[in-house]
């Protein structure tokens, strides 16, 4: 005998209304276990009844009525009015013979009778800001050729592979000149001098900001409207498909800012969707960022959490993107972030904790990443979290990788430093080997520290302009030997002067420049290192891998320190001068009789074979409580890599 409180199992049969959304479909989506959810919400060309046409569905569990307008049919809410699907807040109609590139939105009429006009949340494509409209499109048939890219990223384990990421933003990276869409490139003009200059570098992967369609520029993407559309800044969806399989084709991988995290409240947007909270927070403690005016995803909410999961594996499979950059991760972990006393509301515990986003977090990851897809999930979480890179099996969040922003912070504050007080601080360049086996990192030189008066990374430098290419270098080589994979923001690289600024092209005419030149040729000698030296990536987290020679060396703010792979054999020795005093004498301390061959300096920069590069044997003398060593005359600000067995 059954019991009354059992439920049958939902069946493949179709729903009342066109049949496009089954029973099935909706019992997954009130799980929050459609992963494919928008295959059937948002516009679809469709054909029904022997008519092609475009199918609307769209979920508005509050809304009294909802209708699709558009210049179709003069937005007129009473014309194309749809129909509600039983029990489950969703609402579909199909349009004979609607064509794609219409712009339309939803007229959601609410419960307290006001007619709202509401973006598409599923939208495949958004209209070219100022423009709201969504845009119909057609995702189907666009010819892939990345096979082999994406059979390999299955198979890797990214733990084990270099990664030095390039941090791009499309709009200022470079600039057309011509007035269509304030000279912005296409996906397609990109996609060739993006990948040209990515290869030419030394870079592993590009990670995009902004690429999910946002209404404001100055937000950097960062305040999204239109989750599933491709910004129209740069082209339309099919043109980003292009992208990503013209740098897939040309061995890079492809990385996407991603924002769970809240979104705006344009008037078009998530925001109070069918006239009252649907995809936040309904309580203004949990569901408004006090700092940011934004809004915050109700975790809490199958549907929505069905949204994000599904638009991460949308972005994923439908255009091949190798990973994504999860934005603000602490902000969702804690209720209280930015929040003062008395404004926040506890957990179940009385603690600060969101066990939602923390349930979130680990389903999402345990979804996204493994051999079934291959792709990355970072997490831009900026407190000591525990276990942001460990299986959520283990308790763990699920996360690939985490930037390690302790590191980014000390290392930045030691190098703006006056060589004379860097002694003072020599904890800072050291603290960071402490944890750095704790999770899985990325050390990042992102866009958020090269904005809002914090000056360019080579105007963080102290001393004349020579001092600061010079300390810029010894950063840059000290970074490479550090445990972690690598992210540079565009600009970085050869020496931008003024601060990133999301309205105007870099100054790409600086490369022509002597100082600019010769750090962007030390960066490209650098990723060469790193990429062809698996002691550099193979053991970032794992002990083995690092080995101070001298920590202490404050005095003389003198970093040295060995890499090793699991073979123990390949091993690289780094010796890094931060000040401007030269070590004619200087002498460093090995764990073994061998020949060290200078493979890397900051004057010369890579070694290439048949070049003549200094090099030494050890001898049987104690230094730096190491039994061998050999000497080397360091120069001000000196950089020196060398190969050993």
């Amino acid at each position: 005998m059954k019991q009354a409180s059992e439920t049958k199992t939902p069946s493949k049969k179709r729903s009342s209304g066109t049949g496009f959304i089954t029973d099935l479909d909706r019992y997954l989506f009130g799980q929050g276990t459609h992963y494919k959810i928008y295959e059937k919400l948002g516009a679809h060309p469709r054909t029904y009844r022997k008519k092609s046409g475009m199918y609307f569905a769209v979920w508005a569990p509050h809304a009294k009525a909802v209708s699709v307008v558009g210049n179709f049919n003069g937005w007129d809410p009473k014309k194309s009015p749809m129909k509600p699907l039983a029990d489950s807040g969703i609402y579909e109609l199909f349009i004979p013979e609607l064509k794609t590139g219409e712009l339309y939105k939803y007229a959601i009429t609410t419960r307290s009778g006001d007619v709202i006009l509401k973006a598409d949340p599923y939208a495949f494509s958004s209209e070219f800001r100022p423009g709201t409209a969504s845009v119909t499109a057609d995702l189907s048939g666009f010819s892939w050729s990345d096979e082999a890219w994406m059979e390999q990223r299955r198979k890797k384990d990214p733990e084990k592979e270099p990664m030095a990421i390039y941090e791009v933003h499309i709009g200022s990276w470079k600039r057309k000149n011509r007035a269509e869409k304030d000279g912005f490139y296409t996906y397609k003009e990109a996609a060739h001098e993006l990948a040209a200059y990515v290869k030419e570098m030394g870079y592993t992967h590009v990670e995009l900001m902004g690429i999910a369609e946002h209404p404001l520029d100055a937000s950097w993407g960062y305040q999204v409207t239109g989750y599933y559309a491709p910004t129209s800044r740069y082209g339309t969806p099919k043109e980003f498909m292009y992208f990503v399989n013209y740098l897939h084709k040309k061995g890079i991988g492809v990385i996407l800012d991603w924002v769970p995290a809240h979104f705006p409240k344009d008037a078009h947007g998530l925001a109070d969707f069918d006239g009252e909270p649907l995809y936040e927070y309904s309580d203004p403690r949990k569901g408004e960022h006090p700092d940011w005016g934004t809004k915050i995803f109700d975790y809490g909410k199958n549907e929505v959490k069905n949204f994000l999961i599904a638009n991460a594996m949308y972005w994923v499979e439908t255009y091949h993107v190798d990973g994504l950059r999860v934005d603000a991760v602490a902000s969702m972990l804690y209720l209280d972030y930015g929040r003062s006393d008395g404004n926040w509301v506890p957990n179940q515990y009385g603690e600060n904790k969101n066990l939602e986003a923390i349930e979130f977090f680990r389903h999402l990851n345990s979804v996204l990443t493994g051999p079934l897809t291959g792709a990355l999930m970072i997490a831009e979480e900026s407190t000591a979290w525990p276990g942001v890179t460990e299986r959520p099996e283990h308790g763990g969040l699920g996360f690939s990788f985490k930037w390690n922003m302790g590191w980014m912070h000390d290392f930045l504050e030691y190098m703006k430093l006056d060589p004379y007080f860097r002694k003072y601080n020599h904890n800072k360049m050291t603290f960071g080997i402490t944890y750095a086996s704790s999770e899985n990192y990325i050390l990042p030189l992102s866009h958020d520290e090269v904005v809002h008066l914090k000056c360019s990374m080579i105007n963080k430098m102290p001393g004349y302009p020579v001092d600061k290419f010079a300390n810029l270098k010894a950063g840059y080589a000290f970074m490479m030997g550090h445990p972690g994979k690598k992210l540079l923001f565009m600009g970085q690289d050869f020496g931008q002067y003024h601060e990133w600024d999301e309205k105007t092209g870099l100054d790409w005419y600086l490369t022509d420049e002597a100082l600019n030149g010769e750090l962007q040729k030390f960066c490209r000698d650098l990723l060469a290192l790193y990429k062809k030296h698996p002691a550099l990536y193979r053991l970032d987290r794992d002990s083995r891998g690092f080995q101070w020679v001298n920590a202490n060396d404050g005095d003389r703010s003198i970093f040295s320190f060995i890499r090793r792979d699991e073979t123990g054999k390949k091993n690289l020795l780094f010796v890094i001068n931060f000040t401007p005093m030269e070590r004619t004498d200087y002498r460093v301390g090995v764990p073994k009789s061998a020949v060290y061959h200078l493979l890397l300096d900051s004057c010369h920069g890579l070694y290439k074979r048949g070049e003549h590069a200094f090099s030494a044997r050890s001898r049987k003398q104690e230094c730096d409580g190491l039994p061998y060593s050999f000497a080397y005359p360091l120069p001000p600000y000196g950089v020196a890599v060398f190969r050993f067995s």
